[in-house]
């Protein structure tokens, strides 16, 4: 009868310790985090005021290609950048290094809940401009906290963090070496 007894107790024991672990896989793989990087383009050619769509100064590509150096431990699912030279030479590097065709967006139609449910648990870069940055920010944390960048402000990052525990800002110069 004792041996039963304590053989009970075993298995009772056991049986806990699976359930625990069990129950500790599942909390595991629910802990879904979404990460956004938000970068403005580098900078770009200020000669011809008219031109609405100038390419990377030097020192803009410089920066993209710093930008690139910034990113490599970094894993990225997906680069997405506006259709305009300044981002797609800025994004080009990070893309290329890591593999990854650019994705295309109109600056104010990125954001909806199609793109967070289409992105949720993935690690993206995302290139835009002074303002479009910013606001993408404030959408994705639902607040509006940030202004628009000063425009020679390229070194900006912004780092969106979205999990179980709620959504959080990291805000970083990134300045040249």
């Amino acid at each position: 009868m004792r041996t039963i007894l304590v053989f009970l107790c075993l298995m009772s024991l056991l049986g806990c310790k699976d359930s625990k672990e069990q129950h500790n896989d599942t909390e595991t793989t629910s802990a879904v985090v979404t990460t956004y990087y938000l970068i403005r383009h580098a900078e770009k050619d200020r000669t011809d005021p008219e031109n609405k769509d100038p390419e990377l100064t030097e020192q803009g590509e410089l920066r993209a290609l710093h930008w690139a150096d910034y990113f490599k431990d970094i894993p990225l699912d997906a680069v997405h950048s506006s259709d305009y030279n300044r981002t797609l030479q800025t994004a080009r590097p990070t893309a290329s290094s890591k593999q990854l065709a650019l994705k295309l967006y109109e600056p104010g139609k990125l954001y909806g809940t199609e793109f967070l449910e289409n992105t949720k648990g993935q690690k993206l870069l995302i290139v835009g401009h002074s303002n479009t940055i910013p606001s993408l920010v404030n959408q994705l944390i639902q607040q509006n906290t940030y202004a628009d960048l000063d425009d020679n402000d390229n070194a900006s990052l912004f780092v969106v963090i979205m999990d179980a525990n709620g959504t959080r800002v990291e805000q970083k110069s990134i300045k040249l070496p």
